[in-house]
């Protein structure tokens, strides 16, 4: 009797577990969103977008005296992080558009250095006369994101994606990328009053 447990003992140890024990992966942090709802916002300025009900925060800024230059600061406290638009008066001068189009690619350029790659894709809706650019910023860059649109005429519109964060790339790709389809909601929505 003590024979067979025996041998069953042994049976069961040698045949019993067919596979290797591998450890367990590490796991990642699923962060879910809500599904973006967007509404028409009119801050007041010259212009139009629609903005998603995640940001509950909204500070305007007149940054000159003869309101040439203004600014909306588009704010997502859950998401930590900031979408901030810079409005300027062309008035028709094509040195003033250039000028306003050197400044905002050079301000993308300027992040080349911890970047590791940034993407350019061209925006065009002739329709609405909104014409401009979408940069999306690889790497710990301090902006994600940055675009400007323009009618090529009166308005200038620009933008940048910040988080309330030392730039970890790896961490805030989620929000970052849940953003980006806010930049680009707000440029496809753009109305030039």
């Amino acid at each position: 009797m003590k024979q067979l447990a025996f041998v069953t003992l042994i049976f069961l140890i040698c045949f019993s577990c067919g596979n290797d024990t591998m450890p367990k992966p590490n796991a990642y942090l699923r962060l879910d969103y809500p599904e973006a709802d967007y509404k028409i916002f009119d801050p007041g300025f010259p212009f139009t977008f629609e903005k998603n009900e995640l940001a509950t925060e909204i500070r305007a800024r007149i940054l000159t005296a003869d309101s040439a230059s203004l600014g909306i600061d588009i704010i997502y406290p859950s998401l930590k992080g900031t979408i901030y638009l810079t409005y300027k008066k062309v008035n028709s001068s094509e040195d003033k558009l250039k000028s306003l189009l050197r400044d905002a690619q050079s301000f993308t350029q300027e992040h080349t250095q911890k970047a590791d790659e940034i993407t350019e894709q061209i925006y065009q809706n002739n329709e609405h006369k909104v014409y401009g650019m979408f940069y999306e910023v690889g790497g710990n860059a301090a902006s994600q994101s940055q675009f400007y649109v323009t009618d090529s005429i009166n308005h200038f519109l620009t933008g940048s994606l910040y988080f309330y964060a030392k730039p970890n790339y790896d961490s805030i790709l989620p929000a970052a990328n849940y953003l980006q389809k806010d930049i680009q909601k707000i440029m496809e929505t753009v109305r030039w009053k």
